[in-house]
């Protein structure tokens, strides 16, 4: 879910099951910003991650998406971070993967899809587009190829 919504691990680790499923079973995500509803695109693999995360366990409501184990509360930032580098290791990244890794990746490649950085800054609560850029990696006096595929 970072790698596809760029949000700040302690974001991730407070959603509920409330928070990305209704009655009915759809997914969707609703944040709260400045007292205002915001609501968030959830992708297919997202969609998917999710429906089959309720098919190994059947969600309560109330539960914390990434639930511990060991009573209602969520997993940790550590055991997250833990988890994020067994399965980055699985599927053969050497290097140490972090937490923020996800939110970066989320938002260059969002850059490179063609986002306009106002909204990837939006998105990460940045004050100024040159920190976001510096954030994500991109140097603003390179050249940089946009794909934009409509």
């Amino acid at each position: 879910m970072g790698i596809n919504t760029g949000f700040r691990i302690g974001e991730l680790l407070e959603l509920k099951v409330t928070d990305v499923m209704d009655e009915e079973g759809t997914f969707r995500l609703f944040l709260e910003y400045e007292n205002k509803q915001q609501p968030i695109y959830l992708n297919e693999q997202v969609r998917r991650a999710l429906k089959l995360h309720f098919q190994q366990k059947t969600p309560i409501s109330t539960d914390y998406l990434f639930q511990s184990s060991r009573g209602h509360a969520p997993i940790t930032r550590q055991q997250a971070y833990r988890i994020i580098n067994e399965a980055a290791k699985h599927v053969g990244v050497t290097e140490k993967v972090g937490t923020h890794t996800l939110r970066k990746t989320f938002g260059y490649h969002a850059y490179v899809k063609g986002i306009a950085i106002s909204l990837i800054q939006k998105r990460f609560n940045q004050a100024t587009p040159s920190d976001t850029l510096k954030y994500i990696g991109i140097d603003k006096t390179e050249q940089q190829k946009i794909d934009v595929n409509l």
